[in-house]
């Protein structure tokens, strides 16, 4: 795993955990610049992209940043990632690092907004539809009227609180009015994402767009079990002249390949067939897997695909399962070069608004599925004792 260099570089409310056979309930470090990685379906990509109306494009300088905060150099392409809004449930306010976010993401000057999901605080029974909708609305007030004033498009996975897919025995989503109230916000003409679409799948469920040189693929990753169906559209899109003309592939969905925090380590709540998955992306080089739902921020590696384990920006910042890494709320900024084929991450702690530092995070994590390693870490690092170092059940 070849680096060309390093520069430099979770809360605690609980949240509700559903799990009824096959779904349930279901964090980015400075300036890292690495080297690239490199039957039929029932759904299959459609033929010509889907350009939704642009917010425009806002002027763009060397390498901006907001006032007093470290400035990383401009890639070809930027982008502002976030992860895991959300309050307490039902809520329609928003934590005020969320704010802080929301305020600053402009200064960066991104090309595309991005979020890994958790946008609204869903995944309740007994919330009437009046209560969701009002979710909505106050993410619309907080978060998504504030980017789109300030042109910026807006990429997003949903989260198991926007959207669970947990099914219930008879096989019928239990949030089934959650999921249809989320579709219906997104597919609202009065909320334009900006995107420009390649497949609009089932949007806002799954489906793919380009930014740049940037194809992006999002899948309904709101529960442990992401569908055949869905993989098969998945492996179709990756597989697309659009895709593989890209200069990047990058796949996001809410919940990890990898459980890496307290009590996000029970089965259910990372996703089922992992390795599959993973062979997948790797099978059609995606360079990064990005994720929320652990409320950590990890950046590791498994194979030749990256994983961007995002942090929290709401309530509820978990503990990673390894380490003492404090506990820290933290946004993204990705700076893509594709002349030179290099991805720089650099991650802020947005309650000291610093950059998050690599070595402040454990070197690897033992996960109930197998290690992962941090980043800038490779196997052959390791000393005899990390090797041996295993997932203890704390249930």
């Amino acid at each position: 795993m070849a680096w060309n260099s390093i520069v430099s570089f979770n809360e605690s409310s609980p949240f509700y955990f559903f799990s009824v056979v096959s779904g349930c309930s279901v964090a980015l470090g400075a300036a890292i610049a690495r080297r690239l990685t490199s039957p039929k379906p029932r759904i299959v990509p459609s033929a010509s992209p889907a350009t939704e109306p642009s917010p425009g494009v806002p002027k763009r300088s060397g390498n901006p940043a907001p006032p007093g905060m470290y400035a990383p150099p401009r890639g070809d392409v930027r982008i502002a990632v976030i992860s895991d809004l959300n309050s307490q449930y039902g809520s329609t306010t928003y934590e005020p690092e969320v704010i802080k976010a929301v305020e600053l993401i402009p200064q960066w000057e991104p090309d595309l907004v991005l979020c890994s999901g958790d946008m609204v605080a869903g995944q309740y029974p007994s919330l009437t539809e009046p209560e969701i909708k009002a979710m909505w609305e106050g993410f619309d007030r907080n978060v998504a009227a504030p980017l789109r004033a300030a042109k910026l498009p807006y990429g997003f996975t949903l989260g198991n609180h926007d959207a669970s897919s947990a099914r219930g025995l008879s096989g019928n989503f239990l949030f089934q009015t959650e999921r249809d109230l989320a579709a219906a916000y997104w597919r609202d003409p009065s909320h334009p994402t900006g995107l420009n679409f390649i497949d609009r799948g089932d949007f806002p469920f799954y489906y793919s767009f380009q930014q740049g040189d940037v194809f992006f693929l999002t899948w309904d990753a709101t529960g442990n079990i992401v569908d055949p169906q869905q993989i098969e559209w998945a492996e179709q899109s990756l597989a697309s002249a659009v895709a593989q003309n890209a200069k990047v592939r990058i796949v996001v969905g809410h919940l990890p390949l990898y459980a890496i925090t307290y009590g996000r380590e029970f089965p259910g709540e990372y996703l089922d067939r992992a390795e599959e998955l993973r062979a997948l992306m790797e099978k059609y080089r995606v360079h990064t897997y990005i994720s929320g739902h652990d409320h950590a921020y990890y950046p590791a590696h498994k194979g030749k695909l990256e994983l961007l384990n995002m942090g929290i920006l709401g309530s509820g910042v978990r503990q990673l399962l390894n380490g003492n890494s404090p506990l820290m709320k933290a946004m993204t900024i990705i700076d893509i070069k594709t002349d030179s084929d290099t991805v720089n991450y650099t991650t802020y702690n947005m309650r000291s608004l610093k950059v998050i530092e690599l070595a402040e995070l454990p070197r690897l994590i033992a996960t109930p599925t197998g290690q992962i390693y941090r980043l800038d870490v490779n196997e052959s690092d390791l000393t005899e004792a990390e090797k041996a170092l295993k997932f203890i059940p704390t249930y």
